[in-house]
């Protein structure tokens, strides 16, 4: 056997490093079953958070044009579009993005919790009040939505709704002002007044907006249009879930398999969010209109605008929000059910965490 230097042997050298080689391999094996264990505690949150960066992002360009065409008059989609690629290049229809790209993930991701924990303490009560429960009803093969289940979900949707609307409505109000800053610049709204007040919102990243907001209007002005804001996100999540779940729960009846189907969750995706934006348009279009009349008007009264429901001009931008919704909600649910479904899959090793009292 070769001999070192200093005495030892190359085989001394191999028997001394295999306990650190196994004690390594050994932390790296318990490092990967505690990741399983916690990716499967926290699975929704997971999903929720990494399929909203990716609908997000795609869909962007159309929920800047909807809210261009909200806050003011052109002469149709196309006008827009051609209006907004001229001012402002390709780049105007991301402008904003980091905001909604930050608030939607974490508003989807702790929206997604309260409802999957709403929903679940729901059916409990309603169980014990009337001894059936609507989530097994829901999975039941070939039963219907009843009230019993349209009333779990719709309670459940709209308190998360109600919850989160503290958290997304400074960031909704940043985004909205980064997209519409250059059309407040350019547009003499209010008979010019205003104009430097107006001017100071452009080419503003998301904190130095709402810099900008809390000088002009106080740090109250980050909730501007907030009960707005609220009513709009309380009716509409109850009427997004209670859409989604059930027109999932009708189509997997009618094919008798599994709630869960891709395309069972991209159809009930996509219909969960025209749904619910036909049935909110006009209160999102008074929230946007509200919010930037406070944009413009600094410490001033912002004049508020009447919820019209059957006025069309509350309804300008509805196609687009309504594709853009389809959009959105179709990647949504799809990643959302396959990254669950793929977590749920993983196997952990269970004895080997309690040996290592882990």
């Amino acid at each position: 056997m070769p001999e070192r230097k200093d005495g030892g042997t190359a085989a001394n050298d191999l028997y001394s490093s295999r306990p650190n080689d196994l004690t390594d391999v050994s932390r790296s094996v318990l490092r990967s079953e505690q990741a399983k264990r916690w990716a499967k505690k926290y699975r929704t949150e997971i999903a929720a958070s990494s399929s909203s960066l990716l609908s997000t992002f795609t869909a962007y360009p159309l929920d800047s044009v909807k809210t261009r065409l909200q806050a003011y008059k052109f002469n149709s989609f196309s006008d827009c579009v051609r209006h907004t690629y001229k001012t402002e290049g390709f780049h105007g229809f991301y402008r904003g993005v980091w905001s909604p790209l930050a608030s939607i993930t974490l508003v989807r991701t702790v929206s997604f919790s309260i409802y999957q924990k709403s929903k679940y303490t729901i059916d409990a009560w309603m169980y014990r009040a009337t001894g059936t429960s609507p989530l097994v009803i829901a999975n039941t093969p070939h039963a219907l939505p009843t009230f019993s289940t349209i009333t779990c979900f719709g309670l459940s949707g709209a308190l998360s709704g109600a919850t989160i609307t503290a958290i997304a409505c400074p960031f909704e109000l940043t985004k909205l002002s980064a997209q519409i800053s250059k059309l407040m610049a350019d547009r003499k709204d209010g008979d010019g007044k205003n104009e430097a007040l107006r001017k100071s919102y452009q080419n503003l990243g998301t904190f130095r907006t709402a810099q900008n907001l809390v000088k002009h209007r106080g740090w109250m002005g980050l909730y501007s249009g907030f009960h707005l804001h609220l009513l709009r996100d309380t009716i509409g999540t109850g009427i997004y879930f209670i859409t989604y779940e059930s027109v999932k729960q009708l189509l997997a009846n009618a094919r008798g398999s599994s709630p869960t189907t891709p395309s069972a969750v991209v159809f009930a995706g996509g219909m969960c969010g025209l749904v619910s934006w036909a049935c909110i348009f006009p209160i999102d279009t008074a929230k946007s209109i509200y919010q930037r009349n406070c944009l413009m008007s600094g410490r001033d009264k912002a004049t508020r605008p009447k919820i019209q429901f059957f006025n069309p001009q509350m309804y300008r931008g509805l196609g687009v929000s309504m594709s853009r919704s389809c959009v959105v909600n179709a990647i949504f649910f799809s990643a959302f059910e396959f990254t669950k479904k793929h977590i749920n899959g993983i196997a952990i090793d269970d004895e080997l965490l309690r040996q290592n009292r882990l």
